[in-house]
């Protein structure tokens, strides 16, 4: 199930520019993702507002684009769908890149084969239904956004979508005289049709126009395999139930009696890297139940099918996170993360190299993600330059096409919209027993 996965793969990441799962409540009917809260809308919003963006301000955003793709990638996570309807901004305009529905984890040596994302910024192999590497997948769809934040309008575009489609096969597209010339050249190597030349997140990484301003470079992760260190699981007996029950729901690997082959192998390899991230998660935030079990109680009591909370049930996690001896090949003195809650809410562009030291069928078409109206970052996009249509299948053109090649001439289609100005607003004072009982009503109202 794709819920599922998109859950698993959250749990495995913690950055400061991802948004961030809280807890998992559910029923017969639904799956409820309660996500971190961010206030400042979506990206694209904030584009559609301004207009395009002065390349310092473009420069700020993409480095922190760049530095939650870098931690996805070390952790083998492609998130096979980016572009700004997915990155949110919080209070103070940073970004939190969200929707992970439509992300894979790549192993190692592995190549992905699903064709799914928007047309608008998914790459050419993918759209040509070839076997791909999803790391350069998405460092096209970072250069698609980074084109978007500069001059306004899409690299490549046409309002009907066959021939969108052989656009971006082609990967001819114009850049405006006023983007910077350095920037150019970064737009044209990231927006590479051959992905082989296509540039690295490394190499946008040391590149002039990223670097420019004093900024320097971002420090990079590096890949877990290197970092997280990995222990002799002795038996079955001593697996942790909920955290082999997550590494199933990632989809990659199918075989259970496999995965738990690995998992019992004296070596370190990608299973029981995924295996301890997944440990050390739910050490760290373990799911338990609500406190304010009364208020609960009550609420469930009006409902026919209440929404529960999704909670651990193996309880000896603290026990699984004493194996006492380390894989063969493990990383036998990683670096610990350094300041791990502050960086969940930290400001800055860069992020510190977090290692973590624990204890414990051919595609016949794109996939384009279609997600429930009651997504709380989704908005209606239709009549912008830069809104990427989400149609049930590449077959069938999109619905919404009304898409210019720029957003400055006026009349602008990019002001078809009336900005709404956003007055700030005082968070409430709420005890935890009064917010229990509102998010559980409303879970109720809404089934």
């Amino acid at each position: 199930m794709k819920v599922e996965r998109e859950i698993a793969i959250m749990k495995l990441i913690d950055h400061p520019h991802v948004l961030g799962l809280s807890d998992v409540y559910e029923n017969k009917k639904y799956l409820y993702l309660v996500l971190e809260h961010v206030s400042g809308g979506e990206l694209f919003d904030y584009l559609v507002k301004k207009g395009r963006l002065t390349p310092k301000e473009a420069r700020r955003f993409f480095r922190q684009i760049i530095s939650a793709l870098d931690f996805c990638h070390s952790h083998s996570i492609c998130h096979r769908d980016l572009k700004p309807e997915n990155l949110l901004l919080d209070e103070k305009n940073n970004i939190k890149i969200a929707d992970f529905g439509m992300a894979s984890l790549q192993p190692g040596g592995s190549m992905l084969e699903t064709s799914c994302g928007s047309p608008h910024y998914a790459c050419p192999e993918v759209i040509r239904g070839e076997k791909y590497d999803g790391r350069r997948a998405d460092v096209w769809s970072c250069g698609v956004i980074l084109y978007a934040l500069l001059v306004g309008a899409l690299p490549f575009d046409d309002d009907n979508l066959r021939q969108l489609l052989e656009k971006v096969k082609r990967g001819v597209f114009h850049i405006p005289h006023f983007v910077p010339p350095d920037c150019q050249n970064l737009l044209r190597g990231m927006i590479e049709v051959n992905p082989e030349k296509r540039l690295t997140l490394s190499d946008i990484n040391r590149h002039p126009w990223v670097t420019a301003g004093g900024k320097g470079e971002l420090e990079l992760e590096l890949p877990m395999m290197e970092v997280v260190q990995t222990h002799i699981i002795p038996s079955v007996a001593d697996m942790d139930t909920d955290v082999l029950q997550a590494i199933t729901s990632l989809g990659c690997f199918k075989e259970r009696d496999r995965l738990i082959q690995e998992l019992l192998n004296p070596n370190h390899n990608t299973e029981k890297v995924i295996y301890f991230l997944l440990l050390e998660r739910k050490r760290r935030r373990p799911a338990l139940e609500d406190e304010a079990e009364q208020v609960v109680a009550r609420v469930r009591a009006e409902s026919s099918d209440p929404p529960r909370k999704r909670v651990d049930t193996c309880l000896n996690g603290a026990k699984s996170l004493q194996y006492a001896q380390i894989s063969e090949g493990s990383p036998i003195t990683p670096r610990r993360q350094q300041g791990h809650q502050n960086r969940r809410g930290s400001n800055s562009s860069s992020n510190s190299n977090s290692s973590i030291s624990l204890q414990p069928p051919s595609p016949t078409g794109m996939q384009i993600p279609q997600r429930a109206s009651s997504s709380s970052h989704q908005t209606n996009h239709a009549g912008s330059p830069l809104h990427s249509p989400r149609p049930v299948s590449v077959a069938a053109p999109p619905v919404l096409q009304t898409v210019n090649s720029t957003v400055i001439p006026p009349p602008s289609p990019i002001h078809l919209r009336p900005p709404q100005a956003q007055e700030p607003i005082e968070p409430p004072t709420i005890s935890i027993a009064g917010l229990c009982e509102k998010l559980i009503k409303k879970l109720s109202e809404l089934q």
